[in-house]
């Protein structure tokens, strides 16, 4: 059975959000990482370029197994293969700070992704089953430079934040939050009291902090393009490799 999709510009751009040389760039990365998968077993049907679309057209659309199959000639349980085996070599290298730590600026938040694993997700704000996901994202750049582990939706930003492990990250960083971060060592804006106002100089502050800080929730709304983030169907580590995938293509498709 012949398929539609083929690894050439007018589907690669058509369906995932990146045009054919940021396609390019990841596809190297893929290769780089293993993807080619030469060993024991019988080849893949599919050569590595139209396995790399599968998976990120699978992240973009959402579509199910079956949908996807015959867009690319092969059977659902190839497509599930395919995205088991190369949705981790997608995945977004966390940033290490340098010597110009102390010039960055950093800001993380929490984005709820629905999830049907029980196991992952559980019940949240959003009245469905979510998981928490903390995403750190440069201020100037408006590159996504660390994710975090999903955790259960339930879960307060600031435990989500200090279980993450993505403090290491940010070592010498000045990082952004919102009031949900209180306590945490990173920059929240400034609380009111009872019976005492906001100063005059704190509400300035509290409103350029609210600029900023809307640039991560810019980030969170790109990202969502790709459906996977907006109501994923899979199970274990499949919304962690989706999470750190999509934000690799976040940054390809946003840095140039």
């Amino acid at each position: 059975m012949a398929g539609v999709l083929r690894a050439e510009r007018v589907w690669v751009e058509t369906f995932t959000g990146l045009r054919v040389d940021q396609f390019g760039r990841l596809l190297k990365a893929v290769r780089e990482r293993g993807g080619e998968g030469r060993g024991w077993g019988r080849p893949w049907r599919l050569p590595l370029a139209e396995r790399v679309l599968l998976v990120a057209v699978y992240y973009r659309t959402n579509l199910t197994m079956r949908q996807l199959a015959p867009l690319f000639g092969v059977s659902p349980a190839t497509v599930c293969r395919v995205i088991q085996r190369l949705g981790p070599l997608l995945a977004l290298e966390p940033v290490r700070t340098g010597t110009d730590a102390t010039d960055r600026l950093w800001i993380v938040d929490g984005t709820l992704v629905p999830v049907r694993d029980r196991n992952v997700g559980a019940s949240s704000r959003n009245y469905r089953f979510s998981a928490n996901v903390q995403v750190i994202v440069d201020a100037e750049t408006r590159l996504v430079m660390a994710a975090a582990r999903p955790v259960p939706g339930n879960t307060a930003d600031a435990k989500a934040w200090r279980d993450s492990g993505l403090a290491d990250h940010c070592e010498g960083v000045t990082v952004l939050a919102d009031g949900a971060y209180s306590n945490t060592g990173l920059i929240v804006p400034h609380r009111k009291r009872p019976g005492r106002p906001l100063l005059q100089g704190e509400e300035e502050d509290n409103a350029q902090h609210r600029k900023v800080r809307a640039r991560v929730e810019h980030a969170f709304s790109r990202m969502k393009n790709y459906k996977i983030l907006r109501d994923c169907r899979q199970r274990g580590d499949g919304l962690h490799h989706a999470v750190q995938a999509v934000a690799r293509m976040h940054n390809l498709a946003f840095a140039a």
